[in-house]
């Protein structure tokens, strides 16, 4: 191994351990929410404080405060500090680990850069029968429902029948690598909306139905936007249950 891979290598190993320390202030921090140990409203910590509580420097807590800002849990005010803004619903933690709800979050932050340029394509590419085939996907979600069943399986079939539509197999493939990630995220959005079926899953399918709309009226603008706000809105309702 040369030395330029040797620093390479330290490098990528600096920024997983980097990344680690990140998710493990972050998923505490959360942690702490749902427990009510920082209340709604309630100011929390000071960065030096925090840095001591988790043996870390102050530039890690500064990139989780960001993260949590960024997935509506906290809001910052210069000078004052960081204060609670969303308490997540405490059944998250009856479907996924804390150290695990940062990796989600960032998984549906890359999906709504990728599926809303999915969508777009689709939208001017598909042909007739990948139309037919994206309509299926939509009814098979609407069967699921029906039956009261969690329906990650048609939902994941959803969303790659529109990259397959794309003519770009990239996106495809890219989904398919990362079918267990999006997958844990579907089933924990899923498995909480089943907990106020009335609401929380016909919303979700209207979304589903502008998407399928808007693709197979050949409408990319409105392709992309329906795309980035469903994605959106299942981000926000894994942490608002």
């Amino acid at each position: 191994m040369t030395s330029s891979q040797r620093d390479l290598t330290g490098l990528q190993g600096t920024g997983r351990r980097r990344f680690k320390l990140c998710d493990r202030v972050y998923g505490d921090i959360v942690d702490r929410i749902i427990r009510r140990e920082f209340a709604e409203g309630e100011k929390l910590p000071s960065e030096e404080l925090l840095a001591k509580r988790h043996r870390v420097s102050r530039p890690i807590v500064r990139e989780a405060l960001a993260r949590l800002r960024e997935d509506g849990l906290i809001r910052s005010h210069r000078g004052a500090g960081s204060f609670v803004q969303l308490r997540p619903s405490r059944a998250m933690l009856d479907f996924a680990p804390l150290e695990s709800l940062a990796d989600i979050q960032r998984c549906f932050e890359f999906r709504i850069a990728v599926e809303a340029e999915s969508a777009r394509l689709a939208s001017l590419n598909a042909t007739s029968e990948e139309c037919r085939e994206i309509s299926a996907a939509l009814a098979l979600l609407e069967q699921r429902i029906r039956d009261n069943a969690l329906g990650v399986d048609a939902d994941f079939g959803f969303h790659l029948a529109i990259a397959r539509a794309t003519h770009n197999r990239f996106f495809s493939d890219t989904l398919l690598s990362l079918e267990e990630s999006i997958t844990y995220g579907q089933s924990l959005a899923r498995g909480l909306g089943q907990r106020h079926p009335g609401h929380h899953l016909p919303e979700v399918q209207r979304e589903h139905q502008r998407i399928h709309d808007a693709i197979l009226a050949g409408d990319s603008d409105l392709a992309t936007q329906c795309m980035r706000e469903h994605l959106g809105n299942s981000r926000r309702r894994v942490f608002e249950g």
